[in-house]
């Protein structure tokens, strides 16, 4: 969970029979692995049925099998070239720091969320304070004016 709430949704994932494969229930981060035992559409499902006031933004990866191998003949008894062998390992670094890209994005949106978040509570309190401000100052004006008034009186005799 990227955003919302206290950060934690359910979770849960079918199979193409709908046997329940995965499922948690409040889970801010989790990951899990499986290997599909047919074909067919698995579903999965995030829920926010406990939380409905509070919308939330959920981040999910897929990553489907193994990369193919770099070279063609990569499977070969024979040992790889000096040039293959730092190609096969520039290309498991890359990989790396794909992950780590993908981690400092969520991060930078859950920063950024929080960030204009927070912007909004300062203007609204900032708005609010204004109001707060102008009424009173009015309320003085109308106190100090007073003070300055002629109050006449009048009175009346009632007679005998």
């Amino acid at each position: 969970v990227i955003t919302g709430g206290h950060y934690d949704v359910d979770c849960r994932l079918e199979d193409p029979d709908g046997t329940v494969l995965y499922k948690e229930m409040k889970k801010q981060y989790d990951s899990f692995t499986f290997t599909a035992s047919r074909n067919g559409t698995y579903k999965f499902c995030f829920s926010n049925e406990f939380s409905t006031f509070t919308h939330k933004t959920v981040y999910f990866d897929f990553q489907v099998g193994e990369d193919p191998p770099l070279f063609p003949s990569e499977n070969r008894v024979t040992a790889l070239t000096q040039m293959e062998s730092a190609c096969v390992s520039i290309h498991e670094a890359l990989k790396s720091v794909i992950d780590y890209q993908t981690h400092f994005r969520l991060r930078e949106a859950q920063g950024r969320s929080r960030a204009e978040d927070l912007n909004t509570r300062v203007a609204y309190w900032s708005i609010g304070e204004a109001i707060i401000l102008l009424v009173v100052s009015i309320g003085q004006v109308f106190l100090l004016k007073s003070f300055f008034s002629d109050k006449r009186t009048t009175t009346t005799r009632v007679g005998s």
